[in-house]
C-alpha cells in the first residue's frame, strides 16, 4: 500500500482529502502546518507528498526547500495545492522542483491522476540502471526523456585506454564525468617526498571524478589506468544541466553514486582502526574479478596504507594459510572465507 503525506493547514479539506485517499486505496498519514509535515517526511519515508502553500509557521515552499535538499527525500514526488492560479505561483512552485501543481476546489478524479502518474514516474526513477555502459545509456535516455536533454543519449560511447595511461592529474580543471565500462583505474595523491597514496580504485560501473566536478575546482587526485580499460566520457556543461533542471535526475544519481561514498567512509575507518593484515585482507577480497587479483605490490600497500614489505609478508602468509596462490602479480584467491576471517 502507497503511503501518502498530507500537509494542510485546512481541517476540513484535509479530512475530506484524507477520505479520497483513503477510499482509492492510500495510506495517509496527516500534517496541520509545514514544520510539521517537513519533520514527517524524514520519519514516515511517504511514497508522495501533497502539500498547501499557504501554511501558518513553514509554508508550502518552505517545505520543499527543506526537503529538496535533504538526500533521504529530495527524490519523494511532491504536488502542491493552493487556491491561487496565478502564472506567478505556478511558475515559482515549478521551479522550486515541484512535480505537480492542484488548484482548489479539485474533483477526486483529477487527484487521483496527478497521484496515478506521479508515482508511476516515481517507480521507473527507482528502478536500479545496470552498472555498464547499456545500464549508463539506459539511464541517460530515460534522463533526456524527462528533461528534453537527448543529446547526452548515445553520445557517449566508451573508449579504450590502456594501462598506466592517465585520466587526469592533480591540478587539472574537470571537463567530464566519467564511467568506468570495464576495467580498473586507481586515483591517487602524491605527497611533496614523492610517497604516492591510492585514495579509491575503481571498477566496472563506476562513476568517477564528480567530486571535483561538482565542486568546481580542480582536481585534487590523480586518476590512472591500471588495465585495459573501457571508459565513457560525459561532457561536465551538458552533465551538470541535466542534473541542476530536473531533481529526478538528481535524486537518481545519488543512489547511483551512494554505494561509492559509503565504501570511501568504511575504507578511512578500516585505516584508522583495522590491522594491516585485516586491511591486506579485504583490499584482495573488493579487488578480485573471478577470484583473480591483478596488481603490482606497490599499488597493494599504498592502498592499503603500508610499506610494500609488510604487504609482501602479508602475502607470504596468506599464501602459507592456503587462502592464496601466488603466480607472478596474479593473485588468485583460494579460500575467500578464510580472508574474511582475519583480524
Amino acid at each position: 500500500m502507497k503511503k501518502i503525506l498530507l500537509i494542510e493547514d485546512n481541517k476540513v479539506m484535509r479530512e475530506n482529502t484524507t477520505e479520497i485517499l483513503e477510499l482509492a486505496g492510500y495510506k495517509v498519514v496527516m500534517a496541520s502546518n509545514g514544520r510539521i509535515g517537513a519533520s514527517m517526511a524524514t520519519t514516515a519515508y511517504p511514497d508522495l507528498i501533497i502539500c498547501d502553500i499557504m501554511m501558518p509557521e513553514l509554508d508550502g515552499y518552505g517545505v520543499l526547500h527543506l526537503l529538496s535538499n535533504d538526500p533521504l527525500t529530495s527524490s519523494i514526488p511532491f504536488i502542491f495545492l493552493t487556491a491561487k492560479a496565478e502564472k506567478s505561483e505556478l511558475r515559482k512552485g515549478m521551479e522550486l522542483g515541484a512535480d505537480d501543481y492542484l488548484t482548489k476546489p479539485f474533483d477526486d478524479k483529477e487527484l487521483l491522476k496527478a497521484i496515478d502518474v506521479r508515482l508511476k514516474k516515481a517507480e521507473l526513477l527507482n528502478k536500479k540502471f545496470s552498472r555498464n555502459a547499456e545500464g549508463l545509456n539506459e539511464f541517460l535516455e530515460y534522463a533526456g526523456g524527462i528533461s528534453d536533454l537527448k543529446i547526452l543519449s548515445g553520445k557517449n560511447p566508451p573508449y579504450s585506454k590502456n594501462k598506466k595511461d592517465i585520466i587526469f592529474n592533480e591540478g587539472d580543471i574537470p571537463q567530464y564525468l566519467f564511467f568506468l565500462n570495464k576495467g580498473k583505474v586507481k586515483t591517487f595523491k602524491t605527497h611533496g617526498d614523492g610517497k604516492e597514496f591510492i585514495t579509491n580504485i575503481y571498477s566496472d560501473g563506476d562513476f568517477f571524478g564528480h567530486v571535483s566536478l561538482f565542486d568546481n575546482k580542480a582536481y585534487a587526485e590523480s586518476c590512472i589506468v591500471l588495465e585495459r580499460s573501457e571508459i565513457c566520457k560525459i561532457p561536465k556543461d551538458e552533465f551538470l544541466a541535466l542534473l541542476y533542471q530536473n531533481r529526478d535526475v538528481a535524486g537518481q544519481f545519488i543512489k547511483m553514486l551512494s554505494n561509492q561514498i559509503e565504501g570511501k567512509e568504511q575504507q578511512l575507518l578500516r585505516l584508522a582502526y583495522d590491522s594491516v593484515r585485516k586491511r591486506m585482507a579485504e583490499a584482495l577480497i573488493t579487488l578480485e574479478s573471478d577470484n583473480i587479483v591483478h596488481i603490482t605490490r606497490e599499488d597493494l600497500a599504498k592502498l592499503v596504507g603500508t610499506s610494500t614489505e609488510s604487504a609482501i609478508r602479508c602475502l607470504s602468509d596468506f599464501k602459507e594459510d592456503l587462502f592464496i596462490e601466488i603466480n607472478g602479480r596474479e593473485i588468485k584467491i583460494l579460500k575467500k572465507s578464510g580472508l574474511e576471517s582475519i583480524q
